[in-house]
């Protein structure tokens, strides 16, 4: 059982360094404001969910899931 917590501690830190490379990734908020000059109504606003930007959000937020699991699993001590 002791593997299997080494294993998942492992993972652990690999998840940790792929968080903090994806954050890194994104634009800032503040760079797409696009109440002044319209940007909502462009065609990236509209597609933000099929670019890259929205791809790299999407998996930040399933990580970031299962990020959270992990350390629950990993801080319960079951193992």
């Amino acid at each position: 059982m002791e593997i299997l917590r080494y294993i998942l501690m492992g993972i652990f830190v690999l998840l940790c360094i792929v968080a903090t490379v994806l954050v890194l990734l994104q634009e800032g908020k503040s760079q797409g404001l696009g109440a002044i000059a319209g940007g909502s109504e462009s065609y990236w606003g509209r597609n933000k969910g099929r670019s890259m930007e929205g791809n790299l959000e999407k998996w930040t937020k399933i990580l970031m899931v299962v990020f959270f699991v992990l350390a629950i699993v990993l801080n319960l001590s079951i193992f």
